[in-house]
C-alpha cells in the first residue's frame, strides 16, 4: 500500500464533508432537528446537530473508494477482520448516536447498545490482548479479561469524545489532531491499513472544522462524536497495540490522553459529590476554562495545544526519527498558549 492511498483517503473524506455539510444543515433546518440553547449549553441560537452525518459519509466514501481501487491490498484474514470490525463498528456507533439525535435514547439503552457493538468488534479481532503492568511489564491477557477491557476502551472513548463536544470545533479538532498522529504512528509501525482509516477520519474531522469552528454553523451531534470516538479507539487497538511492545501498548492512551483524563476527572468529581456519573453538568475542562474568564476560541485553542503536545510525545516515544523535534515544537506551542491562558484568566 503506497502513501498516495492515504493522501487520497484524507482528501476524499475532506471534500465530501465540505460539500455535504451545507446540504445536511439545510435538511436539518427544514426538519427542525436543532439543538436549542439553554442549561449547560453555551450556544445562543438553535443549531442543527446532524453534522456527524457528513463526517460519517466522508470517512466511509473515502474508505470504500480506496477499497474499490485495491488500496487495502491483500491482507491476511485476521487483519481484514480487524479492519471490518473497526469500520462496521463505527457505522453501528454512528447509527446509535444518530438515533439518539433524532429520537432521544436513555443512557442505559445507549450503553447497552454500545457495549454489544464493542463486544462484536472484539469477537472479530479488535482486541486489547496486552497490558503494561507496573513492575511486571507487558502481560498477555486471557479472553475473559481482554473482552471487558476492550469493551470499556471502545465504549469509553466514544463517550469521552462526545463529552468534550461542548464548544464549537472542540471535538472535531481534538479528534482530527489525534487521527493525524495515529496516521503517522501507524505508518511508522508498518500498519498501513489502520493508517488508512486514520487518514479518512482525519480528513473528515478537519474538513468539518470549516463549518464547526467558532462561530459554528452546525454541530456534529452524538452520531458524529460516537463515530469518531469509537473509530479512534479502534485504530489504537489494531494499529498501535498490535505492536506487542510496552511502548506500542501505551501509545493510544497517550494520544487520547486529553479526552480520557477529562472524562475520568469528571466522573470522579461527580461520584465524590454523590451524583450520578452520567448526569450532565459543567465540570469539564472547557467549562472550567470558560468560568476562569477565557474566551471561547482561546479555550478551544488551548485544548488543541494540549492534544498536539501529548500527540507529539507519542511520536517521540514511538521512535519516529523526527519525533523529538515535534515534541520540542509542541512544548513551545503549549508553553505559549498556557501563558495566554494565565494572562487572560487574571483579567
Amino acid at each position: 500500500m503506497t502513501p498516495q492511498y492515504h493522501l487520497a483517503a484524507f482528501l476524499i473524506s475532506a471534500v465530501v464533508v465540505l460539500l455535504s455539510t451545507p446540504v445536511v444543515k439545510k435538511l436539518g433546518l427544514k426538519s427542525g432537528r436543532v439543538d436549542l440553547p439553554g442549561g449547560r449549553k453555551v450556544h445562543q441560537r438553535p443549531m442543527v446537530r446532524l453534522g456527524g452525518v457528513s463526517i460519517f459519509l466522508g470517512t466511509l466514501v473515502a474508505l470504500l473508494g480506496v477499497w474499490q481501487t485495491g488500496g487495502f491490498g491483500i491482507l491476511p484474514p485476521d487483519q481484514e477482520y480487524e479492519i471490518w470490525g473497526v469500520t462496521l463498528g463505527g457505522v453501528a456507533f454512528f447509527l446509535i448516536g444518530l438515533a439518539d439525535d433524532l429520537f432521544g435514547l436513555s443512557a442505559v439503552v445507549r450503553l447497552l447498545l454500545q457495549s454489544a457493538v464493542a463486544a462484536c468488534a472484539w469477537w472479530v479481532g479488535v482486541q486489547i490482548a496486552f497490558l503494561t503492568i507496573p513492575f511486571i511489564g507487558l502481560t498477555s491477557l486471557p479472553a475473559w479479561i481482554s473482552l471487558p477491557i476492550t469493551v470499556i476502551w471502545l465504549v469509553g472513548m466514544a463517550n469521552a469524545i462526545n463529552w468534550i463536544d461542548g464548544l464549537d470545533g472542540l471535538a472535531a479538532g481534538v479528534s482530527g489532531i489525534a487521527a493525524v498522529v495515529m496516521l503517522i504512528v501507524s505508518l511508522f509501525m508498518n500498519q498501513p491499513a489502520a493508517a488508512l482509516i486514520a487518514a479518512a477520519l482525519a480528513g473528515g474531522a478537519l474538513g468539518f472544522l470549516k463549518y464547526n469552528f467558532n462561530p459554528a454553523q452546525i454541530f456534529m451531534g452524538d452520531g458524529g462524536a460516537y463515530f469518531m470516538g469509537f473509530t479512534l479507539a479502534g485504530i489504537g487497538v489494531i494499529g498501535l497495540v498490535k505492536g506487542v511492545t510496552t511502548v506500542a501498548v501505551v501509545l493510544p492512551y497517550l494520544i487520547l490522553a486529553v479526552p480520557i483524563l477529562d472524562m475520568s476527572a469528571v466522573i470522579l468529581d461527580r461520584l465524590r459529590s454523590g451524583k450520578s456519573p452520567f448526569v450532565a453538568d459543567k465540570r469539564h475542562l472547557h467549562h472550567r476554562l470558560l468560568q476562569a474568564g477565557l474566551s471561547h476560541r482561546l479555550t478551544v485553542i488551548f485544548i488543541y495545544s494540549l492534544t498536539l503536545w501529548v500527540g507529539s510525545l507519542a511520536l517521540a516515544f514511538s521512535g519516529l526519527p523526527s519525533g523529538v523535534g515535534y515534541a520540542i515544537a509542541a512544548t513551545g506551542l503549549l508553553t505559549y498558549t498556557t501563558w495566554q491562558v494565565r494572562r487572560h484568566a487574571r483579567q
